[in-house]
């Protein structure tokens, strides 16, 4: 019996050291991904318009209806519409393509105002997974959408939101 409990300490051991490392909501991702980038990992991106960009998977194939359901919680704090006012974040509509920290008539946290990066679905997307993460010292209290396929209906959504023809 004694044995058993040794064997049995060893396997648990075992697991227990398999399982270190950082957890996926450390790292932005779902069992099985790669991890996101960081604002600083993005390097060079290309910038499509927003009608490339739906064209293709993942967004060709994402479900715009529950993405709009999904923008909800953005709207507590940003406006969504053509021409719409900054509220506790800035406006975005038509975002996709610009530079971080751009927008005129927002105050940025300096940290947003210095960053390096264009809005991409690339770069949302990471930034969505944890803003905190992605953009370390921005003033975004936003713990983050952890399912892929929930952050691929919301930029989809996004993405036509921006478009002529809407959603």
């Amino acid at each position: 019996m004694r044995e058993y409990f040794r064997l049995l300490a060893v396997a648990a051991a075992v697991l227990l050291i398999a399982g270190c490392g950082k957890s996926n909501e450390e790292t932005g991702t779902e069992s099985g991904t790669a991890p996101l980038p960081t604002a600083a990992m993005l390097g060079e991106q290309v910038v499509l318009s927003a009608e490339e960009y739906l064209a293709a998977a993942p967004y060709s194939e994402a479900d715009r209806s529950r993405g709009e359901r999904q923008a909800q919680i953005c709207k507590a704090c940003h406006s969504l519409d053509r021409n719409g006012p900054n509220m506790i974040g800035p406006a975005l509509h038509g975002f996709f393509g610009t530079q971080v920290g751009s927008r005129s008539g927002f105050e940025y946290s300096a940290v947003m105002h210095n960053a390096d990066f264009v809005w991409t679905p690339e770069a949302l997307n990471a930034w969505l997974a944890q803003p905190g993460r992605f953009l370390p010292g921005n003033r975004m209290t936003f713990a983050g959408v952890l399912r892929q396929s929930d952050r691929d209906d919301l930029i989809a959504y996004l993405l036509a939101a921006q478009t002529d023809n809407g959603n």
